[in-house]
């Protein structure tokens, strides 16, 4: 398997291969590009801080908003479903097309003509001050430096890719050592993982598994130990190797994992029932990366999507029900200890991709997707404060980004 180096450039439409990764170029540990020593002007002069501006897919446009006030800055067109993910340079966020990643500036803000080209593009990666995307269609890992962006000052920074042996939904994940951690599978099954160490131009196998039917979702706990799901429990890595946890259901899917690199104790969406309509949930899955233990919480009368959960403060788990309230609960011990009233009740979505309250965490502060009122609400997650309401959108708010650092 060979790492190759690129760098894509823009305009005329052309893709100039530079060089086969040097040798020790990615053989050590990610290095770290350090942030702008001070903050990047936007269009009218103001000084703009790291996660100052909020990312906001409406129907057929992205909206970027003032963090703190959350009053719309600028609204940019484009398809009519897209997906945001922050790059983690304090800046940028990745607007996913038919095309591939493109690059919303959210200082300016500008969504600019820089595209990541990806076919079918879908799981964004922030680690080690690395940001890993998947084209699924392709079956390829593209890598680059958080900071890049930044420091190229919009144009395409220079690339490392993995090609998956057969193209499929997958993820992938880059450690601090260099090692890529990605999924196997094609376009009728995925199966597990291998860890690939790179070595000058090309990469071996350090561990693979095939213990994890319909592998999905990637999060990395405390001393790296990456954590995907699987329709029978989980798959870790840690130290090398991989290890399966399994679920106490035959049937026992996990798809996605929120995580605190200060936790040992990821938490996962789980469901039993592979025939059960609509996606609301009503039980975690607990995985204990330390003492490798797998337990399922029920949360009683508290149901949620994937769409509404994330980590927080404390290491806490944060989970918006369908009662309108965001629920936090200690994962040591799977019990809740608050909940936050935030938004009017809700029912689940007949699709994935339609708009419906949703939560994404940023540090102590959480950013609220109030569908029925199209707007964003955001939330102090020490307290409980609602801290702003924003004005209202164009049309229901879908999928938010934070461009922190």
């Amino acid at each position: 398997m060979r790492i190759i180096t690129r760098k894509r450039l823009f305009g005329g439409g052309s893709v100039a291969a530079i060089a086969l990764l040097a040798a020790g170029c990615a053989s050590g540990p990610a290095a770290e590009t350090s942030a702008p020593d001070a903050p990047a002007p936007d269009a009218h002069g103001h000084d703009v801080e790291a996660g100052s501006r909020v990312a906001v897919s409406l129907e057929g446009e992205v909206a970027v908003l003032d963090a703190e006030t959350l009053s719309v800055i600028d609204t940019f067109e484009t398809e009519e479903f897209t997906r945001l993910n922050a790059v983690g340079d304090g800046q940028n966020v990745l607007v996913t097309t038919s095309a591939g990643f493109q690059v919303l500036d959210t200082t300016g803000p500008e969504l600019t003509e820089t595209v990541f080209d990806a076919d079918a593009a879908g799981h964004v990666v922030r680690h080690a001050g690395q940001t890993i995307l998947y084209s699924d269609g392709w079956g390829e890992t593209t890598i680059f430096d958080s900071h890049a962006l930044v420091d190229s000052d919009g144009a395409m920074p220079e690339v490392r890719q993995h090609q998956a042996d057969a193209p499929h939904h997958g993820v992938s994940i880059v450690l601090e050592d260099g090692t890529l951690v990605t999924t196997v599978g094609d376009d009728a099954a995925r199966s597990g993982a291998v860890a690939l160490e790179p070595h000058d131009d090309h990469y071996h196998e350090l561990a693979v598994s095939d213990q994890c039917p319909g592998i999905h979702g990637e999060g990395t706990a405390k001393d790296e130990a990456v954590v995907f799901g699987c329709e029978d429990g989980a798959l870790m890595y840690r130290d090398g190797a991989f290890h399966k946890l399994d679920a106490p259901d035959e049937y026992g899917r996990m798809g996605n994992a929120y995580v605190s690199e200060t936790s040992p104790i990821a938490v996962g969406d789980y469901k039993n029932d592979p025939d059960a309509e609509g996606y609301l949930l009503n039980d975690v899955a607990l995985i204990d990366t330390e003492n490798e233990t797998y337990a399922v919480q029920n949360l009683g009368d508290v149901e949620y999507t994937w769409r509404g959960a994330g980590r927080g403060p404390g290491d806490r788990f944060f989970v918006l029900g369908t009662d309108g309230s965001i629920h936090v609960m200690d994962p040591e011990s799977g019990e809740f200890d608050d909940a936050y009233p935030v938004v009017d009740e809700w029912e689940g979505p007949d699709d994935w991709q339609q708009p419906h309250p949703a939560m994404i965490t940023a540090g102590d502060i959480a950013y609220v997707a109030d569908v029925a009122n199209q707007r964003v609400v955001s939330v102090d997650l020490t307290t409980g404060e609602v801290l702003a309401e924003g004005e209202s959108l164009s049309s229901a708010p879908n999928e938010i980004a934070v461009n922190l650092d």
